[in-house]
């Protein structure tokens, strides 16, 4: 028995730099900073394992099953999928958000060109003039620029470049979600797949003890009681055969949703049975400080409490003047072509400090919305590591138990098959009534199913297990993070 004890760093294992940065620069109190990089993690982890362990867990963690088929499909799922197709999108405009902001760090400047005439009426207060008309070209251009000086542009920014990051957390956490679906809607349909097999297997053998008894029957050596029985083990054996070809069309239709292809289109290696893949050592190594870490949805917690934060910042910021500089240079003539002479030149510049000094409160309440905000993305934040804790924990319990769920039922499925075998040739040598062979066929066939159902719940837990780990490091070893 190996017992794994599993260190968690404290004010730097989940909100480090991020959190703690935003929140110094908008000026928050470091006791909020402190209570987020906390994050209500256990001190120490201890559980019992009773298998061996690796040290880090590959990014692409379906490999560890050594099933080309599943490869196939995940690959296809992850191309395909439309939540994946729609994450990337949001991505996108993201991205494109944060472009727009930072184009407040650059002036806006303008061109223009025109022909203008007007004409003057000659009427005054105490004569009438003749009235005048005049013309004139011009071409100018206009330059507007607003001097960060405050840090407001940058303040914007900030809370784009964080939004960005969470939405692209949130697209790894669709692309992990995904993959997860497609191992775990595979393995329940190999799962399926085998137990009608052994259905039909089962069936074939009962046929055989159908025929006995009734051949015993014809002789003598038997009641009808015996006959009836067998027929009534053969036939419940049958009826379990419609459900699983239902569960098993239900399931190939979900396979065929997640990758985003019809029923028809799926791969031919699916139509036949074949052994569940192989349940590799459970990965530990780091859990729950290292590994967690990297879980898309605490990224994108902690981006979105990043964002919250500097939208805090700017809303303060509003309460600050807005230096900005505008000016324009042209040339303007009642000739064309004396458009470009020295004297036709003209420029202005206009530097401009401007203060808002009342706005009917509506800079504070900005204020105390964008910190009420903020308060809630925390809570959200520390739901998010307690979740992500316990997802971890119970993922692991549940496979170790599975395990020995595993091992139990293979030594019951070998006992019962003992049994079944006594059972028979008794009942064929006379010596056991046929409630004995019947009795040893209905446990047979449960244990067949309760094994493979057994292997299905420890492979869909060891998926759950890395889908709660955030997915896996890369080829180095280093966590997958999305931080830029």
């Amino acid at each position: 028995m190996n017992f794994i004890r599993i260190p968690v760093k404290r004010a730097s294992s989940l909100a480090t730099a991020t959190c703690v940065l935003v929140f110094t620069a908008s000026a928050e109190t470091p006791e909020t900073a402190r209570q987020i990089a906390a994050g209500r993690m256990p001190e120490r982890w201890v559980y019992e394992s009773p298998y061996s362990v690796t040290d880090s867990v590959s990014s692409m963690w379906w490999k560890s099953f050594n099933d080309p088929v599943l490869d196939s499909l995940i690959a296809t799922g992850r191309a395909n999928n439309y939540d994946i197709a729609a994450a990337i999108k949001r991505m996108a405009v993201a991205k494109a958000q944060t472009g727009i902001a930072r184009a407040g760090y650059y002036p806006t400047a303008g061109i223009s060109a025109g022909w203008t005439k007007e004409r003057a009426s000659g009427m005054t207060t105490s004569h009438t003039a003749p009235a005048t008309s005049d013309s004139y070209f011009n071409i100018g251009a206009d330059v507007s620029w607003e001097i960060d000086v405050f840090g407001k542009v940058r303040a914007g920014v900030n809370e784009k470049k964080a939004s960005w990051r969470a939405s692209r957390a949130e697209y790894e956490g669709v692309m992990l979600s995904v993959s997860a679906e497609i191992a775990t809607t595979y393995i329940d349909y190999r799962v399926a797949q085998t137990q009608l097999a052994i259905a039909k297997s089962h069936s074939e053998s009962q046929l055989k003890i159908v025929k006995i008894a009734e051949a015993r029957h014809e002789t003598g050596l038997a009641s009808a009681l015996d006959v009836a029985q067998a027929r009534t083990v053969y036939s419940s054996t049958l009826s379990t055969i419609p459900p699983l070809e239902s569960q098993i069309h239900t399931l190939r239709n979900s396979l065929a949703l997640l990758l985003a292809e019809y029923a028809s289109e799926l791969p031919a290696s699916l139509d036949s049975a074949q052994v569940l893949p192989f349940c590799p050592a459970v990965p530990a190594a780091g859990v729950p400080g290292d590994l967690m870490r990297r879980r898309p949805d605490i990224i994108a917690a902690e981006q979105n409490l990043a964002a919250a934060a500097a939208a805090l910042g700017l809303a303060k910021k509003e309460f600050l003047p807005t230096l900005s500089i505008r000016g324009n240079i042209g040339t303007a003539s009642h000739r064309a072509d004396n458009l470009f002479s020295k004297e036709s030149l003209t420029y202005s510049i206009e530097p401009t400090l401007s203060w808002t000094l009342f706005s009917g409160f509506s800079r504070k309440y900005a204020v105390a919305e964008a910190r009420a905000q903020m308060e809630e993305l925390i809570a959200s934040y520390h739901s998010t590591v307690q979740t992500a804790v316990s997802e971890v924990d119970n993922a692991i319990y549940s496979y170790a138990r599975s395990l020995e769920t595993i091992t139990a039922l293979e030594e019951a499925l070998a006992q019962s098959h003992r049994a079944y075998t006594k059972a028979v040739d008794l009942y064929k040598s006379g010596n056991s009534g046929f409630t004995n062979v019947a009795d040893a066929q209905m446990s047979y066939l449960t244990y067949s199913n309760q094994l493979i159902a057994a292997k299905g719940t420890a492979i869909t837990s060891l998926i759950t297990l890395y889908k709660a780990l955030g997915g896996g490091t890369d080829t180095a070893g280093t966590p997958v993070s999305y931080y830029e």
